[in-house]
């Protein structure tokens, strides 16, 4: 149980920022479905820009 925590503690900015990619993608594509899938690809592409970028892993 521990070890879960420490990871969700670990993940959870990651996490945070997966859930709203999500939302924002199926709160438009229930608009416009072509928007939706744009809109998706963007925020994959954001989210896979600031993963690379890393941050805040200093010991």
């Amino acid at each position: 149980m521990k070890r879960l925590k420490d990871a969700l503690c670990k993940y959870a900015g990651d996490l945070v920022l997966l859930a709203g990619a999500a939302s924002v993608t199926a709160g438009v594509l229930m608009i416009y479905i072509p928007a939706g899938l744009i809109v998706g690809g963007v925020l994959a592409i954001a989210g896979a820009v600031l993963a690379s970028m890393g941050g805040g892993g200093g010991k």
